[in-house]
């Protein structure tokens, strides 16, 4: 019998041990779980991005497809079977396209009028990627054609009787169709994810946004055009998101005034789109710059081996523009190699990854610019309508799986990321 006035204290005693028990039990277990649910924005210092206090180079990939796919209820298993693939191997980032601009699933049906269900597919998107701990590169509209692109704008402005020319290059100087694309940032930027609650503009899951894939202006190859544009459409978009990561979009070529157009790049033709890597990158409101590796499209007559050497030499003179010139991280958002070339060997794919990997792993051991690389492009089976020449399946090739796999252990071990990610520690001490 306990003493009189203290019983009612003795159930409350025994809950309060219990809860302590418990706490220091799996209190650590509870924070882990925290620590690892909760993603941090990705930012940069110097040439380095940096998450978490330590430097972070990227192992990624691109799956263009994620949004179309996340529509339909038959197709939107894909995008979460690829992130979980994605996250299994290691890979850190992917990139992927935050338009579609009229046509079938068109996110923007019109100037300034959406589609719901397309956003809630983006919704779904950037919610899985969390799930799977994948960061997203945004891309936020086309050079080229597919999926809309500025050449949408331009006829969206030609019909309503505002358009100042049919040009395609007029997406970057008409004063209506930069209104309809500030209005697409707008909406797009502060939109509030409808499964995870957070405005896009706040949620970490995002890694950059991209501010056009591959752009050109073929009408003003002087670069003014472009060059006026990439510096109004970035102060705008930094106006209302200043958390995230910011880059153009760029292929990587250099332009009329830059001495490296003779010696690096492929051709000729390719200081006459009217863009310039230096330059277009140098724009203040730009945080790292991108570079697409494609020798095999670039070149005509040239078999493998010159485009192995190239591709390296390509690589090897944009970091030192990021170094020397630019001071600002330098990610190859798109490489590949055509299986359509007429000396094309499978072989030579695992090749060409291994050089361009060992690019950036060199980069990464000496802290220099080269902050990564981004695969063109993984799929699942059952895709071939959104295939080309360089999609892979990755989980088909076993030789490309393990190659991105060594190259996210051994990035992970330079940096000293491995030792404080689990997930990253499980998968390199199972890694094949």
């Amino acid at each position: 019998m306990s003493p009189p006035g203290n019983g009612p204290m003795v159930p409350i005693l025994g809950f309060l041990t219990c809860v302590a028990f418990l706490y220091l039990s799996f209190g650590d277990l509870w924070l882990d779980y925290n620590r690892e649910a909760e993603l941090g924005f990705v930012s940069r210092n110097g040439t380095q991005f940096v998450l978490d206090g330590k430097p972070l180079y990227v192992n990624g990939w691109n799956s263009y497809w994620f949004m179309d796919h996340a529509v339909n209820d038959h197709s939107r298993h894909r995008v979460g079977a690829m992130l979980e693939a994605g996250s299994k191997m290691g890979l850190t980032v992917c990139r992927t396209w935050a338009f579609n601009d009229g046509g079938y699933n068109a996110l923007q049906i019109s100037p300034g009028r959406f589609d719901e269900r397309v956003f809630k597919a983006l919704d779904h998107v950037i919610a899985e990627a969390k799930t799977h701990g994948v960061r997203l590169l945004l891309s936020l509209v086309n050079n080229l054609q597919n999926y809309g692109g500025k050449t949408q704008y331009v006829n969206w402005a030609w019909q309503e009787g505002v358009g100042l020319s049919s040009s395609n290059d007029s997406f970057f100087f008409d004063p209506s169709i930069r209104r309809y694309f500030k209005n697409y940032l707008t909406v797009l930027l502060t939109r509030k994810n409808s499964i995870t609650g957070i405005e896009y503009r706040n949620d970490p899951t995002i890694f950059a946004w991209e501010l056009i894939n591959e752009p050109r202006c073929l009408t003003d190859i002087s670069g003014d055009t472009l060059q006026d544009w990439i510096n109004e459409m970035t102060a705008f978009i930094k106006s209302i998101d200043k958390k995230h990561l910011l880059t153009v979009g760029l292929e990587g070529f250099y332009g009329p005034k830059s001495p490296k157009r003779l010696t690096v790049n492929p051709e000729r033709w390719a200081s006459e789109l009217g863009s310039d890597f230096v330059r277009n990158s140098e724009s203040p409101n730009i945080d790292f710059a991108s570079v697409h590796i494609y020798p095999d499209h670039w070149f005509h007559d040239q078999g493998f081996e010159e485009n192995l050497r190239f591709a390296v030499k390509w690589m090897q003179s944009h970091m030192e523009d990021g170094d020397k010139e630019l001071k600002k991280p330098v990610l190859f958002t798109e490489f590949g190699l055509s299986n359509m070339n007429k000396d094309y060997e499978p072989s030579q794919r695992d090749r060409f990854y291994r050089a361009i990997f060992d690019v950036v792993y060199k980069s990464a051991k000496r802290k220099r610019s080269g902050a990564g690389t981004l695969v063109w492009q993984f799929l699942i089976q059952g895709m071939e309508g959104f295939n080309d020449e360089f999609g892979i399946v990755p989980w088909e090739k076993d030789s490309i799986q393990r190659l991105m796999m060594e190259q996210s252990c051994r990035l992970g071990r330079v940096t000293g990321r491995l030792l404080q990610d689990k997930k990253a520690t499980e998968i390199c001490s199972n890694k094949p």
